[in-house]
């Protein structure tokens, strides 16, 4: 007769199995389960391949939270096709320099920080495998685009990659112009290679080479006395030298002689102010003594009258004489009536 089974027995069995599978399910999750997560969704222009669920959010290096889907949309703005990526952020991960801590779940933090320069975008996690992470920096030199529909999501604004932005300025480069004229360049090159000057060129560096290792060769066999003729230069240059240093400074010497000299209180500038004014005393009584009604012009005039009359008389004398040599003696004769 077989032995009734305990209930006791096995409800505490029981039990005993959801106890452990409860601490099974806590040690696993961690704390998870307490805490209060935030969904912030990302709009990425063009493909996303490589960007997994599960992938890391990187702030400023320090993993903050992880991606939680991946979706396809279109952006009706520009209508384009676009990647809505919903990621989910953990409380209270960063802090200030004061040790303020900011949580990236409060949306109104989160909106200070957009105004900051706030922007998501994806990088690569790892070149051999091509995983994508989102990284989340500020950059304030790129204007804020939002793209979700409904004000009520919580969006992050996302920039372009360093490939898309070299994509989208090589789209606008005229690639057929540039290759045109670098043929261009690369054919022109050749011909000028290809020119018996441009052949000849080795020829004649190696000349010219030759030809400065002898002019080398030959300024080595002369630089002896070269050295000792300059040196020589060098000495009669030095005692030029010296003598001109020695003239300058004569000179210099009678330079101050001459200021003294030039002083106003020397007895040089003293005796010609006294001779400049003496001279200037004799030209103003020369100039009293040539006026016109000055009694020494006047006098001069009269006996210049004087001389002009004993002048005439003397004349006439010497013609009476000519005619009658014997006046002195006899005296003058009286005309003779015709």
């Amino acid at each position: 007769m077989s032995r009734r089974a305990d209930p006791a027995l096995i409800g505490a069995f029981v039990l005993g199995a959801l106890a452990l599978a409860i601490a099974t399910i806590l040690l696993v999750a961690g704390d998870d389960w307490f805490r209060k997560h935030s969904q912030h969704t990302l709009y990425f222009e063009g493909a996303a391949h490589g960007l997994q669920v599960g992938a890391p959010v990187v702030f400023l290096g320090v993993k903050v939270g992880t991606v939680k889907k991946i979706q396809l949309g279109l952006d009706e703005s520009s209508d384009k096709f676009v990647v809505p990526v919903a990621i989910e952020v953990e409380p209270q991960v960063v802090r200030t320099k004061s040790g303020e801590r900011i949580d990236l779940r409060d949306r109104e933090a989160l909106r200070r920080l957009i105004e900051r320069g706030l922007r998501a975008r994806l990088r690569m996690q790892s070149i051999l495998t091509g995983q994508l992470y989102v990284d989340l920096d500020f950059h304030p030199d790129k204007p804020a685009r939002f793209v979700a529909p409904d004000p009520a999501i919580s969006e992050i604004p996302t920039i372009r990659t360093a490939v898309q932005e070299l994509t989208r300025k090589l789209e606008g480069f005229p690639m057929d112009t540039f290759l045109a004229d670098v043929a261009a360049i690369g054919a022109s090159l050749n011909q000028t290679l290809n020119t018996p000057e441009t052949r000849n060129l080795p020829r004649r560096l190696d000349a010219t080479l030759k030809h400065l290792e002898a002019l080398a060769a030959r300024l080595d066999a002369k630089s002896g006395p070269i050295l000792e003729e300059t040196r020589a230069d060098l000495a009669e240059m030095k005692k030029a030298l010296v003598a001109a240093q020695s003239a300058m400074a004569r000179l210099e010497s009678a330079a101050d002689r001459v200021g003294a000299l030039a002083d106003a209180d020397s007895e040089l500038v003293r005796n010609l102010t006294r001779a400049s004014a003496e001279l200037a005393g004799a030209a103003q009584t020369v100039r009293r003594l040539a006026e016109a009604e000055s009694p020494t012009v006047q006098h001069a005039n009269q006996a210049l009258k004087e001389i002009a009359r004993a002048a005439e008389a003397l004349r006439q004398l010497a013609e009476l004489l000519e005619q009658q040599p014997d006046a002195i003696l006899r005296g003058k004769r009286k005309p003779e009536n015709p």
